[in-house]
Order: structure tokens, then C-alpha cells, then sequence
């Protein structure tokens, strides 16, 4: 016999997703610093739900490596080594570079719009010194192209080492004490306009490892 749920509680696979959601997107933009520990109850009690869902979330999110689970049952955000932020440096610049290259055939000019519309609202994060507005805008800017490539399990790579980085690069903005948008950021959308490959290749891997090598060395 099927039992229903109770009026205003969501099904359990509903509130595991929504919760898997909501604390994936919050890992990836740097709401949630390198280290930091949570606890099954805490998030069931944050969340409204119960120790099932969230124990299945956190399962997610320790196979897609945004949560460490340690011998003893702790669960917290990883603190990278410099040789794990070397490596995730390493596949950002194989993955991303030949995403934007896929991408550019189809790089139409009101992709390159929405692109500069977003480097300018990078600009008002960077001004607000807001480091979770920019790390969203930041990743917005890249996916944005990326999607274009028509590359869907590359892409979700991508993906997988953004939400691993994400505590991290709220430690490396940071340290970069950014004044400004990213001057990789102009050369993409310069390389998208003139339709220079080689260039936007370029322009790419440097925007993707020159802040992860500096927070390395």
C-alpha cells in the first residue's frame, strides 16, 4: 500500500534533490569556505527535511568531490593541496579551451552580447566586493559560451572541477584583491568578435589557470 505524503512535505526523492541542488550551487559559487564541517542534522534541520534526504544529498556530493567523508563520519568542503589545485588547473586548461572552440562556430553575436553584458556585471561585483556575485558571474561567463559548444558530457566535466574549486576560489579572490575584470575576459570576447581561434584558445587557458597557479605558488 502507497502512503502519501502529508500535505506540505515534499515527497523524499523531491526534498534529496532540492537539497543536492541548493547546497551544490552554494559549494560551486564560494558560499561555503574551504573546510568548512556539516553535519546530517544541521542540514535536515536547515533545510526542513529529514536525515534520509540529506544523507543522500551529501552522498552525491562527496562521489562528485564537493564534500569530503572522513573515517570518522565528518563531512566538510575539501581544502585543496597546491598539487590537487595544480591538477584541477591542468584539465580546466585542456577541457575549457576546446569547449570554446567548439563553441565559437556558433558564437552568433548576441552570444557575444549576453558574454559582455555579464563581464560588466562581473565589473559592479568586483566594485561591491562581493566574492560570491563574482565567482557566480565568473562561471556564468564561461558556461554562457560553453553551452554553445554542443558538448554535453565535456561540459559536465567542467562543471565537476568548478564545484570542487568552488570553496577554494572564495580564498583566491581573496588574495587577488581584484580591482578590475579579468583581462583574459576582453581578449575572449575580442577572439569571439574576430573570429581568431588560436587566439580564443589562448585567451581561455590563461583566464582559467593564471589565478589557480598564483593561489598554488
Amino acid at each position: 500500500m502507497l502512503i502519501a505524503p502529508r500535505p506540505n512535505e515534499a515527497p523524499p526523492q523531491a526534498a534529496h534533490d532540492r537539497l543536492y541542488r541548493t547546497l551544490r550551487t552554494r559549494i560551486m559559487h564560494g558560499e561555503v569556505p574551504p573546510g568548512q564541517a556539516m553535519t546530517l542534522r544541521g542540514l535536515g534541520a536547515e533545510f526542513g527535511v529529514s536525515m534520509t534526504p540529506a544523507r543522500e544529498a551529501v552522498r552525491r556530493l562527496v562521489s562528485e568531490g564537493a564534500l569530503l567523508l572522513s573515517a570518522s563520519g565528518r563531512v566538510s568542503t575539501p581544502e585543496l593541496s597546491n598539487e590537487r589545485i595544480e591538477e584541477l588547473a591542468s584539465i580546466r586548461a585542456l577541457l575549457e579551451p576546446e569547449l570554446a572552440a567548439r563553441a565559437m562556430p556558433r558564437a552568433h553575436p548576441a552570444l557575444i552580447e549576453r558574454m559582455e553584458a555579464i563581464n560588466a556585471s562581473i565589473a559592479q561585483a568586483i566594485a561591491r566586493r562581493d566574492p560570491v556575485a563574482y565567482i557566480r558571474r565568473n562561471l556564468e561567463f564561461h558556461r554562457t559560451l560553453y553551452l554553445r559548444a554542443q558538448a554535453p558530457a565535456m561540459l559536465a566535466l567542467a562543471e565537476t572541477v568548478w564545484l570542487q574549486m568552488g570553496p577554494t576560489m572564495r580564498a583566491l579572490y581573496g588574495r587577488l584583491n581584484r580591482t578590475e575584470v579579468p583581462r583574459n575576459h576582453k581578449l575572449i570576447l575580442a577572439a569571439l568578435n574576430a573570429g581568431d581561434e588560436p587566439g580564443l584558445r589562448l585567451a581561455v587557458r590563461g583566464d582559467v589557470t593564471q589565478g589557480l597557479r598564483l593561489l598554488a605558488g
